[in-house]
């Protein structure tokens, strides 16, 4: 019987690919900058099923064609805001994500960015490794003691909860959120506000929890950003289009936020000059999920989405 044909778009851990390779007969891209939308069309048309990652172009003109040979894209992560599901849909391809594996890991990072900005310790790491440490000082370096402070959650979906409980039981924050959808009560104290203002407004810290939509695309602009307060912080884990990275910029240069946090960017992995010039920003090369458990975790859902979807039976993890 032939085995089916399967793209992976970008080299998985060596575990997952050693079982990708039991599954399918398995072609590897690994393309810098992942697949335009021409290229996922013709891969659409010469696969059986594609495992896709963050980066490749799986819009609308990638399913412009009649019959494609591709039955399942699997992708490999939570986030599809580079794939069209209707698109998808309308010529009978099933996607399907990794939702679950990614909660925790991408919560800690959250916590990490909001502990580096308030504290101040990418600045201060770089003010060491420059040699200008002259040694301790009662006033050096003064940050943000975040314990007892309050957490504003922008989307309290997986990740947002993962993110507000930490922020809770660990440092005794206070918590408050935005959420389109009413959320149930989530085990520990947290107020669901009314609008998004009244979080910006009222937060010593605003983590950005959402997915990527055309809905909140530059949901984080100049009004936004001037509705927070001058001592508080912005954390971005989602997506970096969510926030007008331009906006961002003028708000830090002008004091009109104390620092921001930022895992994920606007043209990434295009940074802004802006961005890299300032001190009060904690950048990080959106490391979300980057650990070897959790990517292998990943792995083992997306091919478990793509044999599902291979032999025609029901997927775990539809979208």
């Amino acid at each position: 019987m032939t085995r089916p044909k399967v793209l992976i778009t970008r080299h998985l851990p060596d575990a997952v690919m050693a079982e990708a390779g039991r599954l399918a007969d398995i072609h590897v891209l690994d393309a810098a900058k992942g697949l335009t939308a021409a290229e996922a069309r013709d891969a659409l048309a010469s696969f059986d099923g594609i495992v896709s990652s963050h980066g490749d172009d799986f819009s609308v003109p990638a399913f412009d064609l009649d019959r494609p040979r591709c039955k399942i894209l699997a992708n490999f992560g939570a986030g599809i805001d580079h794939i069209d599901p209707g698109a998808a849909r309308a010529c009978g391809v099933l996607v399907t994500n990794t939702p679950d594996t990614v909660t925790d890991a991408t919560a800690d990072i959250g916590i990490l960015l909001m502990l580096m900005t308030c504290r101040r310790a990418g600045e201060g790491e770089r003010l060491l490794r420059r040699g200008d440490w002259t040694g301790w000082k009662p006033t050096q370096m003064l940050g943000t003691h975040v314990t007892g402070k309050t957490l504003g959650i922008i989307g309290m979906g997986r990740i947002g909860k993962a993110v507000a409980k930490r922020a809770h039981l660990g440092f005794g924050m206070e918590i408050v959120f935005f959420n389109r959808s009413k959320v149930p009560d989530l085990g520990f104290p947290a107020r669901q506000l009314e609008t998004l203002e009244q979080v910006l407004g009222g937060a010593d810290v605003v983590v950005i929890a959402l997915p990527s939509t055309p809905l909140t695309w530059h949901l984080i602009g100049a009004e936004q950003l001037a509705a927070m307060k001058p001592t508080a912080y912005l954390v971005n884990i989602a997506r970096g289009d969510i926030v007008d990275e331009s906006a961002l910029v003028v708000a830090l240069e002008a004091g009109q936020i104390a620092g921001a946090g930022l895992d994920v960017y606007e043209f990434e992995p295009k940074v802004s000059e802006g961005l890299l010039a300032l001190e009060n920003v904690a950048l990080l090369p959106h490391l979300g999920t980057a650990a070897l458990d959790v990517r292998e975790a990943m792995g083992r859902m997306a091919l478990e989405n793509l044999r599902a979807g291979l032999e025609g039976r029901p997927v775990p993890n539809p979208v």
